[in-house]
């Protein structure tokens, strides 16, 4: 494999500063900046603030979805993260113990949790402190045809988009992507950005599968990553993170603040929502700032309020438990107990959730997104959210093995107890 290394490394280097020159560096921070890393240093329940006030029954559904995932996973595959070393077999355990004895109340789910776990407080390059943000599922209002109102495009996946996994090319690049298209010269360049998209860059290669009402509707999906549309009949469409086009992620928030749009003390979704559509002329050229582009597959039906989006696991998300992690660090299906502040003021968010997604723009060791649901109020939430705060992962107790002596000792007691059973002990008792 290394004369193929050697072979490549020029291509390699190529792309990089190619992408690099367009897009600030962002996708290949790896490259040229040490990235974050994830310590753990191991704790006590007692020592998680808010532990015992609550539900963890809650975070048992969640985990409950992640081990559909993780049982299918090889047991003796690697279980690595914080530098503690493991398999995957050490979950599964967990998982078929849940299963066995799902808790039904919050308190059984707080012994569960206790005796099948040890936390570690987490903590990146700065620190124990991190920070929290929130997501949702939006709703929107869209039609399988275009026509009157319905003339905003949802895509999905192109059929000209390319993804390279540059680790299959060099095992030090491992998790690092390259996104693009090969152009007439059957070169492979970066991909359209969002303001080429809306001028219809995608004609011919991009599959439109639900056409909605609203522009500005569509861009928070593309943030958001998954949502539900309610079609022209009534009936709820799902929709879910397919591909993105590989240029990063930009809050608009910071520009519309340096252009003057709004004022820095008071920059929030809703604030920027209100700007956007008091703006329509000036919106889409603001929007376009966000070069990322998301495509989205159709997810089925919605049908319940337990019936949440798909996170990157490939799991439903459950409102208030399920959470964005960056997965570089973290891997899916771990509990991460969080205390971040409460965006609408109230008590701080002490909870246990479980990492089942990722997103973009979370990126460090001690940084999560909390999924608020769906609806007013989950909308409200997730964008106030901003908040400091500290998170500790649980991990599966490593199983107890008796030293040979231990087990010798066992047995000889056995075979002692056995023999004075059989004579009726000192008393015949």
């Amino acid at each position: 494999m290394r004369p193929c290394l050697t072979r490549f490394r020029p291509l390699l280097f190529a792309l990089a500063a190619g992408c690099c020159f367009l897009s600030g560096c962002a996708t290949f921070k790896g490259w040229f900046r040490p990235g974050d890393r994830l310590a753990l240093r191991q704790t006590t329940f007692a020592a998680l603030p808010g532990w015992n006030a609550d539900d963890q029954s809650k975070a048992a559904v969640a985990l409950q979805r992640s081990c559909g995932q993780m049982m299918l996973k090889p047991p003796a595959a690697a279980f690595d993260v914080g530098g503690r070393t493991g398999t995957m077999a050490e979950l599964q355990a967990v998982c078929t113990a849940l299963a066995a004895a799902p808790p039904q109340d919050g308190a059984a789910a707080r012994k569960f949790f206790e005796a099948h776990f040890t936390p570690y407080v987490m903590s990146g390059n700065a620190g124990t402190q991190g920070l929290f943000t929130g997501y949702y599922e939006p709703t929107l209002h869209g039609s399988t045809r275009r026509h009157g109102k319905y003339i905003v495009p949802i895509y999905g996946r192109p059929e000209n988009l390319v993804t390279v996994d540059l680790g299959v090319f060099n095992p030090a690049l491992k998790g690092e992507h390259i996104v693009g298209r090969v152009d007439k010269g059957k070169a492979l360049v970066p991909y359209y950005d969002r303001a080429a998209i809306d001028r219809g860059a995608l004609k011919g290669v991009g599959e439109t599968i639900v056409w909605v009402n609203n522009a500005v509707d569509a861009f928070f999906l593309h943030i958001q990553g998954s949502g539900r549309i309610v079609m022209s009949d009534g009936k709820v469409l799902r929709v879910g993170y397919a591909a993105q086009n590989g240029l990063p992620y930009v809050a608009i928030g910071r520009a519309m603040v340096e252009r003057g749009y709004l004022d820095k003390s008071n920059v929030s979704m809703q604030s920027i929502r209100a700007w956007l559509e008091g703006h329509p002329k000036q919106a889409a050229q603001v929007m376009d700032i966000n070069e990322s582009y998301i495509f989205f597959r159709k997810l089925g039906r919605a049908t319940g309020p337990l019936d949440g989006p798909l996170g990157a696991e490939g799991v439903p998300l459950v409102p208030r438990r399920s959470l964005a992690v960056d997965h570089s660090l973290i891997p899916y299906g771990v509990p991460v107990w969080i205390d971040a502040a409460n965006p609408s003021g109230g008590d701080d968010l002490r909870r246990l959730m479980v990492a089942q997604d990722t997103g973009g723009a979370i990126t460090g060791a001690v940084r999560g997104d909390f999924f608020w649901g769906a609806g007013k109020e989950a909308t409200e939430m997730a964008g106030l959210m901003d908040s400091k705060g500290r998170a500790w992962m649980l991990l599966p107790k490593p199983e107890e093995k008796p030293s040979v002596w231990r087990k010798r000792l066992e047995g000889w007691w056995r075979g002692l107890a056995r023999a004075l059973h059989l004579r009726g002990g000192n008393d015949g008792q």
